[in-house]
């Protein structure tokens, strides 16, 4: 069954960004596919509270496409963001810069 409640929260779990062991009832869970209310046969990764809100909160509907379609795996980073601005150019236009 599920455990108590208690003893999940009391749980320690490592923050994938900045790699510092929080409780579990200190984090939040991050799902890499963007969606972590559909929750069957996932497992969840977590963010301490800091590094949760320093993430872009956007949605990522086509970002796992767009990477695939890119060859993003195995590539140096120089050369993936260069990948990545071009793909993001040819899908939806120039990017403009915006006035703060």
């Amino acid at each position: 069954m599920w455990g108590s409640r208690w003893t999940r929260e009391r749980k320690s779990v490592d923050c994938i960004a900045c790699g510092d062991a929080v409780r579990r009832s200190a984090a939040r869970e991050y799902d890499k596919e963007g969606n972590r209310w559909e929750r069957n046969g996932k497992t969840f990764e977590h963010l301490c509270k800091a590094c949760h809100r320093e993430l872009c909160h956007q949605p990522r509907d086509e970002l796992e496409g767009l990477l695939v379609e890119m060859d993003a795996d195995h590539v140096e980073q120089d050369e993936f963001l260069a990948r990545y601005e071009t793909a993001i150019r040819d899908r939806y236009g120039p990017l403009e810069e915006r006035e703060g």
